[in-house]
């Protein structure tokens, strides 16, 4: 018997993250069935937002197709990036709800979720090598959850970035507007996200907006982190471990 895989994000009215994840999806299932019988493996995707049912309905229906590959538990692998309220509540809820329907014959279990992964930082250094700035701003989405940015704190003091929050404070312009004042001429902008998407349009023209604003620095933006084989090894590593 083996594990069924239940990559669960936060979800978008966007396509774009949505097909992204059905592509981490299909790149985690060959990985998982390399050298094996296929039947024996399944990976689906789950939302806990904007789905025409909420996540408790699709584990339930997950489950129902885990029962015909005879997997023997259900691996919930969050591809959140912060301990935020969505992570540490709405999604244990959502679980809760779906074991109690389901019974104990297949338990899920929650991973660990993917911003824990010491592999993060790296996977970020990756983009930053692409820039030649002479400083970097981290920008994650952030949460008003208690302590919910220390990962993303850590993450930038590993990579020597100021970090800076899209709906919280420190604010991008608010860091921009320091590292005017210090005096740096050209700094790269790393969006803590995984995949482009209607935030991340926002972050452009938020960074062409910085720009017409403060024209003595040049701000240089780089890509969300994407679909790469890099993040599905993270990925197969964490849905993997303990098992």
């Amino acid at each position: 018997m083996s594990s069924a895989y239940l990559l669960v994000s936060h979800g978008s009215k966007d396509s774009r993250p949505n097909l992204a994840t059905e592509e981490l999806a299909r790149l985690l299932f060959e990985k998982l069935t390399a050298g094996e019988d296929p039947e024996k493996h399944l990976v689906g995707v789950g939302t806990l937002e904007f789905n025409s049912q909420p996540l408790s309905g699709q584990i339930k229906d997950f489950a129902q197709r885990a029962v015909v590959c005879d997997c023997k538990s259900i691996q919930v692998i969050p591809l959140f990036l912060l301990p935020g309220v969505h992570l540490m509540s709405d999604l244990p809820m959502e679980v809760k709800l779906a074991q109690d329907s389901l019974g104990n014959d297949r338990p899920i279990k929650i991973k660990p979720y993917l911003g824990s992964h010491a592999m993060m930082g790296k996977l970020l250094a990756l983009g930053m090598a692409q820039i030649s700035a002479e400083a970097f701003i981290l920008l994650a989405h952030g949460s008003r959850r208690a302590n919910s940015h220390h990962p993303v704190e850590t993450i930038a003091n590993q990579l020597g970035a100021f970090s800076a929050y899209w709906s919280v404070p420190p604010s991008l312009e608010a860091r921009v507007i320091d590292l005017v004042s210090a005096g740096y001429q050209h700094v790269g902008i790393l969006p803590y996200f995984l995949f482009s998407g209607g935030i991340t349009d926002e972050i452009a023209i938020m960074v062409e907006r910085l720009t017409l604003k403060f024209p003595e620095i040049k701000l240089e933006l780089a890509s969300p982190l994407g679909v790469t084989s890099q993040l599905v090894d993270i990925i197969w590593d964490l849905a993997t471990q303990e098992e």
